[in-house]
């Protein structure tokens, strides 16, 4: 890749999927990236292994008690900051150029505001900023001249095919689902799904948490109210459509029927690419099409009566202000409870329904409401739980 210079780039998050696949990407371009700061929560081990390979000036510990306890190696030249604070610091930070916000739930929310007020571009895989505090992130940007570049797959295709036509002749967006592995699963089976078999996704091998989701369908629920700010738009502009081979991974339809759409393998390295070399596009280490082969490209509409999370994510982008974040925090609480089988797969989206609509809504909240309404809808879910 050509560059004037070496891009200076934080990826927080990093020992996750995404974080794994953008080392892998800046580790195939040779110099023209800087890796300059790392950060984990827990997984200091692979948060170690990370810094020995790509030489950051620092890296970050967020469970401060967690690593007070942990044995780091002597040898390891570098700095070490540890608690939630140090992210919004480096991510803020002069030295970096680049801000790879991979850091699953809202905890990832107030790092990616911090680069987004400095001015930075944002690699943005965190969707809970967007979804909890939409208005207030694209606001900031718009002041700071940040960019927000989507590192999902479908906010980056459609990033992507919006450039093959002007703004004021889209007529839709059409953000694809695999369906998951509960898409052809009656509604009574479903009652009965097991924790290992949600995570069994058909075409993506993802973290836990966004597995669940995928697999309720609440990670598209979120990613149309993602979409909604990102890309300015009205719910009715917002379409899903279910595609289990994970090949197209959105569409943009524009007034005159014209449909444009961006393909590739499932393969979470293009659009991490896409979003640190824009606007150039450059060799790398995604997975490419073997046109060689047969596809076959399927697509079905979604299920909103097995699949009410649909129905609530269409709901949120509607309303906006805190609808996002009671609903964002509430699914946070009611996944973690499936995991550890403390509720069914059912209770998810039953869960998160009952907390949106007992909260009391504002249309203009300060991020200080936000964080007070995201601390009493985890604790209203769960109280919900327990009735």
């Amino acid at each position: 890749m050509q560059s004037r210079s070496r891009r200076r780039v934080a990826i927080l998050g990093s020992t996750g999927s995404i974080g794994c696949n953008a080392l892998r990407v800046i580790e195939a371009w040779g110099d023209a990236f800087e890796v300059v700061a790392l950060s984990a929560h827990r997984q200091l081990d692979a948060l170690v292994e990370q810094a020995r390979r790509c030489q950051p000036a620092r890296i970050i510990a967020t469970d401060s008690e967690y690593a007070a306890g942990y044995e780091w190696p002597q040898d390891l030249q570098l700095e070490i900051k540890t608690g939630p604070d140090a992210l919004q610091e480096i991510a803020s930070s002069d030295d970096v150029d680049i801000v790879i916000a991979a850091i699953v739930g809202s905890a990832g929310m107030r790092s990616t505001l911090a680069a987004i007020e400095a001015g930075k571009r944002v690699a943005l895989a965190n969707k809970e900023t967007l979804v909890v505090a939409g208005h207030l992130a694209m606001e900031t940007a718009t002041r700071t001249g940040a960019e927000i570049l989507p590192v999902d797959s479908e906010h980056s295709a459609i990033f992507q095919a919006l450039q093959g036509g002007r703004r004021q002749d889209l007529k839709q967006i059409i953000l694809t689902a695999s369906g998951g592995p509960f898409r052809t699963l009656s509604a009574e089976d479903m009652l009965e799904v097991t924790v290992d078999q949600a995570l069994a996704h058909p075409t993506w091998n993802m973290g836990r948490k966004i597995t669940i989701d995928s697999a309720t369908m609440m990670n598209k629920a979120l990613e149309i109210i993602e979409a909604r700010w990102l890309f300015q738009l009205e719910p009715d502009e917002i379409e899903v459509v279910v595609h289990p081979q994970s090949i197209v991974h959105s569409m943009v339809e524009f007034r005159d029927g014209a449909v444009l759409a961006q393909l590739s393998p499932p393969d979470m390295k293009l659009p991490i690419q896409y979003a640190l070399s824009y606007p150039e596009r450059t060799a790398g280490p995604a997975a490419r099409m073997d046109w060689t082969q047969i596809c076959n490209l399927q697509f079905e509409p979604p299920d909103h009566e097995r699949f009410p999370a649909l129905k609530l994510g269409l709901e949120v982008a509607q309303r906006g202000g805190t609808a996002g974040v009671v609903l964002n925090a509430a699914n946070e609480v009611a996944v973690e409870k499936f995991l550890n089988r403390q509720i069914a797969f059912h209770q998810i989206v039953a869960g998160c329904r009952s907390v949106l609509d007992q909260h009391h809504f504002e249309s203009r909240p300060s991020l200080d409401t936000l964080m007070k309404l995201d601390s009493w809808a985890r604790q209203e879910m769960e109280k919900w739980i327990l009735v």
